[in-house]
């Protein structure tokens, strides 16, 4: 029955051709470095889990956002748990990123023919240091309003048009309400729309082309 249900779906679908594909190309000998790609894919999928769960009480206004997340980290069960995940979660997908691109500079992964696979990294590495400053504020505690208050002011600087763009990142002069609220919904829609988008294109690039091998002496 199972061997039926299989070539029938093989027919329509030819899952068999994507798994071989998939998990069972030949992978160049490699050492333990090579699994920090996995590793950040890991926490990317374990930020995307708890933070679905978090905005289930979570609420993005000035009034209600502090005693929201206070009421998951003391009276949800398991909120502490789901909160901590997603908290030091976003530290390790910096970390995690960072490494693995510094991995793929020291041995040379960027260069031909994987130059497209290195600039969708890089995108995804703007989006995670993206998504680490538009989540710091959602706590809407004194260290969230005076580090985004700091974060938004570097904006500023920016020649010319440092002025316009933090009245686009704050929704006006000040942090307000609506500061709030664009940061939450760039944080649980822009960012993760492209996230997905840039990971979808990163992997196919990986799966097409393969992964380099650790590069010899004479290299």
């Amino acid at each position: 029955m199972v061997t039926q249900i299989s070539e029938w779906l093989d027919e329509r679908l030819g899952w068999r051709s994507v798994w071989e594909t998939i998990f069972l190309r030949k992978v160049p000998k490699v050492n333990w470095s090579y699994t920090l790609g996995s590793a950040t894919l890991f926490a990317a999928v374990n930020q995307a889990v708890t933070g679905i769960l978090l905005t289930i009480y979570y609420v993005p206004s000035p009034d209600q956002a502090y005693a929201s997340v206070q009421y998951i980290t003391t009276q949800v069960p398991a909120g502490w748990l789901i909160r901590g995940l997603h908290h030091y979660g976003a530290s390790a997908m910096i970390l995690l990123t960072v490494l693995h691109m510094v991995r793929v500079i020291f041995y040379g992964s960027y260069k031909y023919p994987r130059e497209m696979t290195w600039f969708t990294g890089v995108g995804l590495l703007l989006i995670v240091f993206g998504f680490g400053f538009s989540g710091y504020l959602l706590p809407w505690d004194q260290k969230a309003f005076w580090a985004t208050t700091v974060g938004t002011r570097i904006a500023e600087v920016t020649p010319l048009v440092g002025d316009a763009i933090l009245r686009i990142m704050r929704g006006g002069k000040e942090l307000t309400a609506i500061t709030l609220a664009r940061f939450f919904g760039v944080h649980v829609w822009f960012l993760p729309a492209t996230l997905i988008i840039l990971i979808g294109i990163h992997l196919y690039l990986v799966i097409r082309i393969g992964i380099s091998s650790v590069p010899t002496r004479e290299e």
